[in-house]
């Protein structure tokens, strides 16, 4: 039996309307660059390195980090529930499970300010 322990003790629901939500942010964003690769085929770094310095595409570029972390943690969440039970890991699933969450939102968390770092370091 999983407990919500690991998630915070938030609904299924919940979970899924956050997933459906990140969903629609990245792929915005990712049509968003998709566009400007459109527009500009010959890209150079000059001009990419303008279209992140506007604060617009900076603050786009957070909600969409942020989208993509909650989007990982919930279907990273959902596959070790779902697959790191005790009749596929013996007795030490829990264990196994808990170990596998924590490294997943620290590696997250690294990477949340990481790109936070990058978007807003200059």
């Amino acid at each position: 039996m999983v407990t919500n322990v690991t998630n915070l003790g938030r609904s299924g629901l919940y979970d899924w309307i956050v997933q459906r939500f990140s969903a629609i942010i990245l792929a915005a964003y990712s049509l968003c660059i998709l566009a400007n690769f459109v527009m500009n085929p010959d890209m150079d770094y000059q001009t990419w390195s303008s279209i992140f310095e506007s604060n617009a595409m900076r603050f786009f570029s957070l909600i969409t980090l942020f989208a993509l972390c909650a989007h990982a943690w919930i279907g990273l969440w959902t596959v070790s529930t779902d697959y790191m039970t005790s009749l596929q890991l013996g007795e030490s699933a829990t264990f196994l499970r808990i170990m596998f969450q924590a490294g997943c939102v620290l590696l997250i968390a690294v990477y949340l300010l990481w790109g936070i770092q990058i978007f807003w370091g200059n």
